[in-house]
């Protein structure tokens, strides 16, 4: 078995940095939610503190390689313009897309989340990781905080997770070859 360049970023990009991602985000989300003072001794809240940090930063340092490789490395290949006069557009994914209307809203729609919305995560992931590294241990007595950043660190995994999807039926519709 053989990749070309283009099916090798394709596949760093979605399959490996997108599997590291939800990985880092299962556990993230397991440490946060669990890290309560009245289950955990403070030995305890400590240890998580520290698993906590790697893999909240793990997540962040994850979530940006994921979308600079995508816009910086795969983007521009789908958005390649074909020459003029061309008839097979199978080549240049955006153009194909749009040139057969029942397909066109894999573009306008998926492709648009894909490009502006899928930041969020790795701004969303970031944020969390400097507050779980500020403020530590704390976060077991603050029960506010510890919420607030389970909230952002869902909403931080739903951006990626709905462009991952989008990711994998635009790559059905019109794979980069």
């Amino acid at each position: 078995m053989s990749l070309t360049t283009r099916e090798f970023w394709t596949v760093i990009h979605g399959m490996i940095l997108g599997a590291l991602f939800l990985l880092a985000f299962a556990g993230g989300l397991a440490g946060l939610y669990s890290l309560r003072p009245e289950w955990v001794t403070i030995a305890g809240i400590n240890e998580r503190i520290n698993r906590l940090n790697i893999g909240t930063i793990g997540m962040a340092i994850v979530a940006w390689l994921t979308v600079i490789t995508g816009t910086y490395i795969v983007y521009p290949w789908y958005r390649a313009k074909p020459p003029e006069g061309l008839t097979d557009l199978s080549s240049y994914p955006r153009s194909f897309l749009l040139s057969v209307p029942h397909l066109a809203e894999w573009h306008s729609f998926g492709m648009e989340w894909k490009e502006h919305v899928a930041w969020f995560a790795p701004i969303l992931a970031t944020v969390v990781a400097f507050v779980v590294w500020r403020y530590g241990a704390q976060l077991a007595e603050n029960d506010k905080l510890r919420k607030s950043l389970i909230i952002l660190f869902v909403l931080a995994f739903a951006a990626a997770a709905i462009a991952g999807l989008f990711g994998a039926f635009i790559t059905k519709a019109a794979p980069m070859m």
